[in-house]
């Protein structure tokens, strides 16, 4: 029930956070709470060249510094295992979602040198965005706590999520509304569909069709239909199974 507890009151807290240095202050004492020792919240991508990408922890600094140096956030074994599944996993469950090289092992073998124990990682992947992970980690030689998996799968998705509100000033962002007709003529004209054709589809003018779209760049501030379609998909008006989706 405890571990419940915990995840609920991380929940109600991490729904108001806004700021980076808050969110790490609020997974640090719920990891403390729950008896784990470090966190990280982060898109699986080379740090090397993508130093803005969403990345939050407290993993020791001598830690991180090899870890960027070596380019490991591609092939890092634990990233590559969270693209196998879709639950929350334990890092004792990596040699059965992945094949394991001996670099794998010898990067896990580094960590347990370094102070880290167990894991166990969450898988946290939108559409449209870089692969990312929440990954919460036990100090050397001690035991994952019991319900460490189911709480982790509850906080960390709402951790990755706060985060991106961080990262992404986009998601904060208040997008112009649209009409549920430009909507659908913003679609299918993002799947390639012509004027003509829309306007049969839809049962409307080809005039109107035009009109709609001339609209919705207007409310937009965009003057074409490829920027178009990129808004709606960064407002999440459309998705990107809208686009690839064929109704014949």
């Amino acid at each position: 029930m405890r571990t419940f507890l915990i995840a609920r009151e991380f929940i109600d807290q991490v729904s108001n956070i806004r700021t980076r240095r808050a969110l790490e202050d609020a997974l640090a004492d719920a990891c403390a709470r729950i008896g784990l020792r470090y966190f990280a919240v982060s898109h699986h991508v080379d740090f090397s060249v993508h130093s803005t990408a969403l990345r939050i922890h407290n993993y020791p600094g001598h830690w991180a510094e090899w870890y960027d140096e070596h380019r490991l956030g591609v092939s890092d074994p634990i990233h590559r295992a969270s693209q196998m599944i879709a639950n929350g996993f334990t890092w004792d469950e990596v040699p059965r979602l992945i094949a394991m090289t001996a670099s794998d092992h010898a990067l896990l073998e580094r960590s347990r040198k370094m102070g880290f124990g167990n894991g166990v990682t969450v898988p946290a992947h939108v559409p449209g965005e870089r692969r990312g992970s929440c990954t919460f980690v036990s100090a050397a030689g001690e035991q994952l706590p019991p319900d460490a998996l189911i709480w982790a799968q509850t906080v960390g998705l709402f951790a990755f999520q706060a985060a991106r509100r961080i990262f992404s000033p986009r998601l904060n962002t208040r997008w112009p509304r649209i009409s549920d007709r430009q909507r659908d003529c913003i679609l299918l004209a993002g799947r390639g569909v012509r004027n003509a054709e829309i306007a049969v589809a839809l049962g409307i003018g080809q005039q109107t069709v035009l009109e709609h779209l001339r609209e919705a760049r207007a409310r937009h501030g965009v003057r074409s239909r490829t920027e178009l379609v990129v808004n709606l998909l960064a407002s999440g008006s459309l998705c990107l199974d809208d686009l690839t989706r064929r109704d014949d």
